[in-house]
């Protein structure tokens, strides 16, 4: 199905179902590019925390329970 297509179809519906097409949209769209930079950031810092030890020393504590003060 084409773009023309799933719009043609899109205009037929009621109003409620088109907001809740754009919105499901949107929530995709922003999850899909959320995802995309996420894989880039650790693109880009892979090669540091793999060999640079000071960058990896506290992750042999990221298993220690902490307690926060209030």
């Amino acid at each position: 199905m084409s773009a023309q297509e799933i719009i043609k179809e899109i205009q037929q519906l009621p109003v409620s179902q088109r907001m809740l097409v754009i919105e499901q949209t949107l929530k995709s769209i922003r999850a899909s590019t959320h995802r995309q930079n996420m894989e880039n950031a650790v693109e880009e810092v892979i090669e540091d925390y793999t060999s640079d030890k000071e960058l990896s020393s506290f992750t042999d504590i990221d298993f220690d329970r902490f307690y926060e003060t209030k």
